[in-house]
């Protein structure tokens, strides 16, 4: 879009890719603790959409949107880091989560329900699930992570987006993939379809919520928990 002076139209470009930046600020939301706001992060991200379309050179060869999602990203991590979103107790939760999930399934040779994991953690069903929906941003697989057992690395920074840090990089490696789609497979059926909408459809937890008849809430529990599954399987590898 150009104006009669043959510049970019800036205010119609933000305006067209506002439902993209909407879109990636709620898909994020399933990786991040309820403390966040997701009004905070649209408008984080218009500021990431306002930075691409001030940098964007066509003649660099890649799509204006694919360009545009990496700065609105980007600049949503910028700010989460900045406000050092996850604590140390999240963090220990999760592991503790997925050492029970590792033992679990070495005892029985299957994945373990809800119930036998938060038996293995000493806790009722509802505390393990309230813990599910609380260290949901600390659990979403980033094939990196699964490179390194340095605790001591900052999450954010392991996990922001540059050449050498990507995902897709990692995902290269034939055996990792393999590995990471039987572990997808080995999960139980509600939550393969839960990683399939929201990873390969797009779907934020609202929509899924929705076609599986269940609660936003209940969506982010079991999410975090094939998270941990995938996280324990992948650590193994």
């Amino acid at each position: 879009m150009y104006t009669a002076k043959g510049q970019l139209d800036r205010s119609s470009l933000i305006k067209q890719y506002q439902p993209l930046v909407r879109r990636l600020a709620h898909h994020m939301m399933a990786k991040l603790p309820p403390s966040v706001d997701v009004e905070d992060l649209i408008q984080v991200g218009l500021i990431g959409l306002s930075d691409a379309l001030s940098r964007y050179e066509a003649s660099q060869g890649v799509q204006f949107e694919t360009f545009a999602t990496q700065r609105i990203r980007g600049a949503m991590l910028d700010e989460l880091r900045e406000n050092d979103w996850m604590s140390r107790g999240s963090r220990k939760s999760q592991k503790e989560i997925e050492s029970a999930v590792r033992k679990l399934e070495h005892k029985f040779g299957r994945s373990p329900s809800e119930s036998e994991i938060a038996t293995e953690l000493g806790m009722k069903l509802a505390d393990y699930q309230a813990l599910l929906s609380k260290v949901r941003g600390t659990q979403l697989v980033y094939l990196e992570d699964m490179a390194s057992h340095d605790d001591d690395d900052g999450y954010l920074d392991r996990h922001s987006v540059d050449k050498d840090a990507d995902p897709m990089n990692l995902l290269r490696n034939q055996r990792l993939r393999e590995s990471l789609v039987e572990a997808i497979k080995a999960l139980p059926e509600r939550e393969q379809y839960i990683m399939s909408m929201y990873y390969e459809h797009d779907m934020n937890l609202k929509e899924i919520a929705a076609v599986l008849e269940v609660t936003e809430s209940r969506i982010c529990q079991l999410h975090s928990q094939a998270i941990a599954r995938l996280r324990a399987k992948m650590r193994s590898h």
